[in-house]
């Protein structure tokens, strides 16, 4: 699996946030959060939406028609994340 420096950070804090007892390398980054691949919920999207939000400083809004392509996969995830910050607001995240 090839992750970017992002990916990792964000497979970081999905797993900070929700206590998950697993390792980033445990997540393949093109497989999906919810249902059949992580198992994520509508509860641990919140839960993520929040940490996101109080970590890169910008809101994801619930009632975004894009939602459900943004929290797909660990990949589009960062990729959103990274659209909405500068690279220099990344590495004050850590």
């Amino acid at each position: 699996m090839d992750l970017s420096d992002l990916d990792v950070q964000v497979g970081e804090l999905i797993i900070d946030t929700l206590n998950l007892d697993i390792e980033v390398s445990d997540i393949d980054p093109d497989d999906y959060l919810f249902g059949e691949g992580l198992g994520l919920d509508s509860i641990d999207a919140l839960e993520l939406a929040m940490a996101i939000s109080n970590t890169y400083n910008f809101q994801l809004r619930s009632d975004d028609a894009n939602n459900k392509k943004i929290f797909r996969s660990l990949r589009s995830l960062s990729d959103y994340i990274a659209s909405q910050i500068t690279y220099s607001e990344i590495k004050t995240a850590n």
